[in-house]
């Protein structure tokens, strides 16, 4: 049996079940605001989530193509000849999802929101790294540092802003009907939110998956690179199964999570949702139309929520919590990196 072929099923196999738990890690960016005010029942969230993942993933590819090409440089893995030197590609692109897929796991039970996108590029980077593969630092310093930093801030500010100018249109707006009707209008934005959660996510996977399709030698099969223009195309099986994955990691839930988002750092009423959700969806549509870049959800919604919370009082935020979930994005990069490179350590003693 090709060794190369088996590698190559078993990192779309586990680059789907990443895809799986980046559902339901972050679930609850897309559905916590909406759940604890109650616009939305668990369920109902949870498959309006999950549909809207679906059509999400199927907007674009530009983000995918920067997962794909933008972090570490595998091209000369994929033009070799040499079966031994596609299989290093191979086990480069495996050792980063089980890197990112390992801190996933280990957040998602702490109940701490991270950074799914994060922890792929921090295992692409780690296994990058050990294999004395090419990092392409400015890429990442473009594509993800500087939005790892900017997307909340901005999040923070544009939430406070919008919430400022709300509670200056609605000052002397009865409060109930008005609640009422922000309910109401938190399916919307919650719907958008989660358009953009697979508009980003999904993507990601595609783009390791395309990777690995490249690094085995079967890009050409499936007419993945343009043979004139270079350019990366993302195969439509390779969209669908990836937004199958991360529908059905959403229906699946993230209630861990969901509660951190939605109760323990700020009671949230509904027009305060509405506003986080409104904004961070916003934020994610620019990042992947214009910016073209894998920004974190997680953070988005997190620091829009604060923003939000912080027009109530600054003491109605528990900044404890949100500490510590500051220094669990701190630690995604370097962790999933650590985790992707013994994990290449160790396959290259088993395959190579």
């Amino acid at each position: 049996m090709d060794l190369n072929l088996v590698l190559v099923v078993l990192v779309a196999v586990i680059a789907l079940a990443f895809d799986f738990t980046n559902g339901f890690h972050d679930a609850a960016n897309a559905i916590a605001t909406s759940v604890s005010t109650r616009a939305l029942t668990p369920r109902v969230a949870l498959l309006m989530a999950a549909a809207m993942n679906v059509v999400g993933a199927l907007l674009g590819t530009e983000v995918a193509k920067t997962i794909g090409e933008g972090i570490i440089d595998i091209s000369h893995y994929s033009l070799s000849s040499d079966i031994f030197v596609q299989r290093t590609g191979l086990v480069i692109v495996l050792s980063a999802l089980v890197g990112a897929a390992t801190w996933n796991l280990i957040t998602w039970w702490l109940g701490l929101p991270s950074s799914s996108s994060h922890a792929l590029i921090g295992g692409l980077v780690g296994a990058g790294l050990a294999s004395a593969t090419t990092v392409k630092w400015t890429g990442i310093v473009e594509s993800v540092i500087i939005p790892m930093f900017a997307s909340p801030v901005v999040g923070f500010v544009v939430a406070y802003l919008f919430m400022r100018l709300i509670m200056m249109v609605f000052a002397n707006a009865p409060y109930h009907r008005t609640m009422r009707r922000f309910r109401l209008a938190q399916t919307v934005s919650a719907a958008a939110m989660a358009l953009g959660h697979g508009l980003q996510d999904a993507q990601k996977t595609m783009g390791v998956i395309v990777m690995a399709l490249v690094a085995g030698g079967y890009g050409e099969h499936h007419h993945i690179l343009d043979p004139v223009t270079g350019e990366m195309s993302i195969p439509l099986w390779v969209k669908l199964s990836a937004a199958a994955a991360i529908s059905l990691g959403t229906y699946s839930g993230g209630w861990r999570i969901m509660r951190t988002l939605g109760r323990r750092i700020i009671d949230l009423d509904p027009a305060r949702g509405f506003a986080a959700e409104t904004v961070s969806a916003t934020i994610l549509y620019l990042a992947a139309f214009v910016l073209h870049a894998p920004i974190s959800t997680t953070h988005t919604i997190t620091f829009a929520i604060l923003g939000v919370g912080s027009t109530r009082r600054v003491s109605a935020v528990r900044w404890g919590v949100a500490g510590n979930i500051v220094i669990a994005w701190f630690l995604t990069l370097p962790a999933a990196a650590i985790v992707a490179a013994f994990v290449f350590w160790v396959v290259q003693l088993l395959v190579l």
